[in-house]
């Protein structure tokens, strides 16, 4: 899930990330988003080092991406998978989204649903929900097919969290919602992901951040298969 471990002695050249808070500019709004790392893994952290834009995030690529206007926000219905800080989702809301469910596994909701307060003008809160998911757990709580747009920023790397995401992926999305997936390809079973992807989905690369090695694939759920 997005919720992953951080050993501070595995990756020392990640340890000038250790900021109580990170700040961003999207959507006319300065968004400043809480983080804590020891405490949430690198769920908790943007990864935009102050002076390394190297290390810039899936997420706010994402988010320049949805800033481009290529995706219709306005007045949609849009969840976040593995939202971490949230940072998409609180985007999302800000570029006009109707209504926008923020997800992650339990650990996460308290960041979650500080940064949505922290950032989210007040008449539009309620447009804004926090929420556990656990991908493949409890999918009833969520309309079949009612959302149209899912949003997720590097949440493609645990393998054995594949079949989940993918059936997470299938139950919210009906034929015509729209999945924007922003995600390095590190290792052959990226590349298998959007294998089993494409199995169920139409999938294809609409943007690639060069300096950052960042695809953004956007898929649309195939018609289902109805036998003569």
């Amino acid at each position: 899930m997005a919720l992953v471990p951080y050993d501070g002695n595995y990756l020392p050249v990640l340890s000038k990330l250790h900021h109580s808070s990170a700040e961003f500019h999207f959507a006319d709004h300065n968004v400043r988003l809480t983080q804590d790392w020891n405490k949430l893994g690198v769920a908790a952290v943007v990864w935009d080092a102050v002076s390394d834009h190297r290390w810039r995030t899936t997420a706010v690529v994402m988010c320049m991406y949805l800033e481009l206007g290529q995706v219709e926000l306005t007045g949609k219905v849009a969840i976040e998978l593995g939202a971490g800080t949230g940072l998409v989702g609180i985007v999302a809301a800000l570029l006009g989204a109707k209504k926008v469910t923020i997800t992650d596994r339990e650990p996460a909701l308290g960041f979650l649903a500080a940064n949505v307060k922290e950032n989210i003008p007040p008449d539009q809160l309620g447009a804004v929900e926090v929420s556990e998911l656990t991908w493949g757990q409890g999918l009833e709580r969520y309309p079949k097919g009612g959302f149209d747009i899912v949003l997720g920023a590097d949440i493609v790397y645990l393998e054995d969290t594949f079949p989940s995401l993918l059936q997470t992926m299938e139950h919210l999305s009906s034929e015509i919602s729209v999945v924007l997936l922003a995600c390095k390809i590190r290792y052959e079973r990226d590349t298998n992901f959007l294998s089993m992807l494409k199995q169920r989905f139409t999938v294809h690369k609409v943007h690639y951040d060069k300096e950052r090695d960042i695809h953004i694939y956007k898929a649309v759920k195939l018609p289902a298969r109805r036998d003569l």
